[in-house]
């Protein structure tokens, strides 16, 4: 029995020892577990994701390739913070700097008309906010989404000057994709039209720093087309294209490829645009002006799927019935052909001269009309029309009326002024059966532009012709105003409405504003001019005031022109009080007059000042004693007394 007792205390011991051994190591297990949860925790949370954790009993085990000595004790005394520091054991190893490669850095920057995103690595750790903030400094307060991340890492070469050209890129953009590498700058954009697309090309060149490589990939959407126009002329047996339109680029080089062959010249171009009639337009085209060219004279035009073909006089009837009839069988189905061949002069008639009508438009502006017009209220309506075009006080009218003019008449002398006012200067002639255009332009696709307008107004069937000679100084986009055209335009607008300040103030308001608004269509074409913006007062009140608010008003002007994004680098602001007047202070027209804004070449300034700085020791030298000339060979009374 006693035996029985013994044993059962021993087992009873035992079983308990194994219990609390199991609940110890199941304690012990928790705790590991708990610590490796809360500890990797705070790792991720603090963007120590490399650091690997492992516990053994009440000890923290930290592991992995720390970057740098400094990172490796932020993770020991992050570690520190969950834990008790005694329980961390330290098993970091730290990357060996000289092996470490910098990565290879880049931004994206995404522009459009609600924002700006940013995506990519850059250098340095605040690098990141400065960007956000510059570019919300230069798009006017867009949202910036930064997705930028950033490595402690130097610039590597040409980063700095890619992302500023990068910025400047984006600044004059509205709907871009901006690509910045070290040396290397990737612009993406759509551009409204081939004019935007073309002065954006030209900004971007011009503002290249050196050592920076630039691709661009900026596009303009195709015109739409309406009519869908094509017009081939042939005189004398030499054909040209005075206007041709095609809907791809495959079509474009067909159709040159078979003009060239039939002696157009290489130089020749077509418009690429939206709304061709038919998916077999290049074919109609071909087909038509080989027709066309078996001709020593003829006039073909397209409107869309409507060909009509005009032969010239004395064109023989024979093979004009051949030529008509071979290509009306072989043109598309869709394309409608209206043939004429004018009848010849009856023989023994006695050519009379033709009633005209022209009109010259000089390159200054000046409109003048002559010639016949069928009544007063048609040469009234001319006149009004010819106003509303070129300005009233641009426009001379001297006609007679002639009540026996072709019917028609007026519409080609209205179609014909309208094309006139395309052309900076030129000449119109409207005849019975013919209208003839010359002038220089600054657009090369002049000439097609007319052929369609006019085409449209006086119909396919119209014999009209265009001489237009493209001249690059007239151009937009490659012509470059000079000096003085500048300032005449400046002086033009200043002319007609005066840059006014409400009394005591130098605050821009309502009607100055919509002054500099006109301004700075001008002088965002005349960024290569140097001028100053002079501000001048009257009499009234003190002179140092008046110059303190000639000095502010013109500053407010310089900083008007600013706000309206125009480059203002070859502008400078120079106050002049009451100290040049132009009228006499002494009644009020003068005063007005005295109280201006006014634009001066820098060059004019200069010699202004020089002249005047003449003037002035001229005037000093004539109003200065003079000197006490003696006799030759007679010495001072000092000289004389020192010799005796």
């Amino acid at each position: 029995m006693r035996i029985s007792f013994t044993f059962a205390a021993i087992a009873s011991f035992a079983l308990a020892a194994g219990i609390s051994l199991g609940l110890a190591v199941i304690g012990a297990q928790t705790v590991e577990r708990q610590s490796v949860e809360d500890v990797s925790f705070a790792m991720r949370e603090d963007g120590l994701d490399w650091v690997e954790i492992d516990a053994d009993g009440l000890q923290v085990f930290l592991m992995g390739e720390a970057p740098d000595e400094a990172t490796r004790f932020r993770a020991l005394r992050r570690a520190g913070t969950v834990v008790d520091s005694d329980r961390v054991v330290d098993q970091m190893t730290v990357l060996d700097p000289e092996g470490i490669t910098a990565p290879t850095f880049s931004i994206e920057m995404l522009r459009n008309g609600t924002g700006v995103s940013l995506i990519g690595l850059i250098p340095g750790t605040e690098g990141a906010d400065r960007l956000t903030d510059g570019i919300s400094d230069i798009t006017a307060g867009l949202d910036v989404a930064n997705m930028v991340e950033t490595a402690d890492f130097a610039a590597p070469e040409g980063w700095d000057a890619a992302v500023r050209y990068g910025l400047l890129a984006l600044t004059e953009l509205p709907r871009s994709k901006v690509s910045i590498f070290a040396g290397r700058v990737e612009v993406e954009a759509v551009s409204n039209s081939p004019a935007e697309r073309a002065g954006w090309v030209a900004f971007l060149e011009d503002n290249l720093p050196d050592g920076i490589d630039l691709v661009m990939d900026i596009s303009a959407p195709r015109p739409v087309i309406t009519p869908f126009t094509l017009r081939y002329v042939v005189e004398d047996g030499t054909p040209r294209f005075e206007a041709c339109s095609v809907g791809t680029e495959a079509d474009r080089d067909r159709i040159l490829e078979t003009a060239i062959e039939l002696g157009v010249a290489e130089n020749a171009s077509c418009v690429i645009g939206l709304g061709v009639p038919s998916p077999r337009w290049a074919e109609a085209v071909e087909t038509a002006i080989t027709a066309a060219s078996r001709f020593e004279g003829a006039t073909l035009t397209f409107s869309d799927a409507d060909l009509s073909l005009v032969a010239a006089e004395g064109t023989p009837g024979s093979l004009f019935d051949t030529v008509i009839g071979e290509l009306d069988a072989a043109l598309p189905d869709v394309f409608s052909l209206h043939a004429v061949l004018p009848a010849a002069p009856a023989e023994g008639s006695e050519p009379d001269g033709p009633p005209r009508f022209t009109a010259t438009r000089s390159p200054e502006g000046y409109v003048q009309l002559r010639g016949r017009l069928p009544d007063d209220r048609v040469s009234a309506a001319v006149l009004a029309y010819a106003n509303a075009l070129f300005g009233r006080r641009n426009t001379y009218l001297a006609t007679r009326t002639d009540p026996d003019l072709p019917e028609g008449w007026p519409l080609r002398v209205l179609a014909g002024l309208e094309a006139l006012s395309r052309l900076p200067n030129g000449s119109l002639t409207v005849e019975p059966d013919h209208l003839i255009l010359r002038g220089n332009s600054g657009s090369e696709d002049a000439t097609s532009d007319l052929s369609r307008l006019l085409a449209q107004q006086l119909g396919d069937a119209a014999s009209f012709e265009i001489d237009v000679t493209y001249m690059a100084s007239l151009d937009p986009i490659t012509g470059e105003l000079t000096d003085q055209q500048c300032l005449d335009r400046v002086n033009t607008v200043l002319d007609r409405r005066k840059i006014t300040f409400d009394p005591g103030s130098v605050e821009i308001n309502e009607a100055a504003g919509e002054v500099l608004d006109d301004l700075a269509e001008i002088l965002r074409d005349c960024s290569h001019v140097e001028m100053q913006i002079g501000g001048h007062t009257d009499t009234q009140g003190r002179e140092e005031l008046n110059l303190n608010i000639s000095q502010a008003r013109a500053d407010a002007v310089l900083n008007g022109l600013l706000a309206r994004r125009v480059l203002t680098s070859n502008l400078s602001a120079q106050g002049y009080g009451e100290t040049r007047p132009v009228a006499d202070n002494d009644t009020a027209e003068g005063r007005e007059a005295n109280r201006r804004i006014e634009f001066m070449l820098l060059t004019d300034v200069r010699e202004r000042e020089l002249r005047e700085a003449a003037e002035e020791r001229a005037a000093i030298l004539a109003n200065a004693p003079r000197p006490v000339m003696r006799p030759e060979g007679l010495a001072p009374d000092h000289e004389e007394e020192e010799t005796e």
